[in-house]
């Protein structure tokens, strides 16, 4: 299967650039992973509802050019559905049964996703109620993504 995950704006923090290659080098084993980065939108501190509106306009432009219309396309909201380890290896293995070739993981911006994209979701995921960075979002997708394999190959994972 194929996994792309498309994200607005670029790893700045070393860290963060180095869980992602541990995640993408343990994912090899399972998957054929990309990773697409499209440009952010510089947000000024004091924004009003227009302006985000716009800026999230405009990210929803550049990640648009890279959704597939053969892909099942996820997208990560706040409002989307919340699931555990387990039920999320199950969904993806669903997938994968049912013949989808093909995920994309969409992760917005500091601002989120403009509702363009949502509607292109085939699913809206959620990994908490909190809001966390964007960049670090893109780890602990990752991590899940690897879980999730681990979990449907019966391998042991922690728990």
């Amino acid at each position: 299967m194929k996994i792309t995950v498309i994200a607005v704006g670029k790893i700045k923090e070393r860290f963060y650039r180095e869980a992602v290659a541990e995640y993408e080098k343990r994912l090899s084993r399972y998957c054929k992973l990309e990773i697409i980065q499209v440009e952010d939108e510089k947000t000024p501190d004091r924004t009003g509802q227009a302006l985000e509106t716009e800026i999230k306009r405009r990210e929803a432009e550049r990640i648009m050019r890279y959704i597939r219309d053969d892909a099942f396309v996820v997208t990560l909201e706040i409002r989307g559905k919340m699931y555990d380890s387990e039920e999320f290896a199950g969904a993806i293995e669903r997938l994968a049964v049912q013949g989808t070739s093909h995920i994309q993981f969409i992760i917005g911006g500091s601002l989120g996703l403009h509702e363009d994209v949502c509607k292109k979701a085939d699913r809206a995921v959620s990994f908490s109620k909190m809001t966390y960075p964007h960049q670090l979002m893109r780890v602990i997708l990752l991590e899940q993504i690897y879980r999730a394999y681990r979990i449907m190959n019966g391998e042991p994972y922690h728990k």
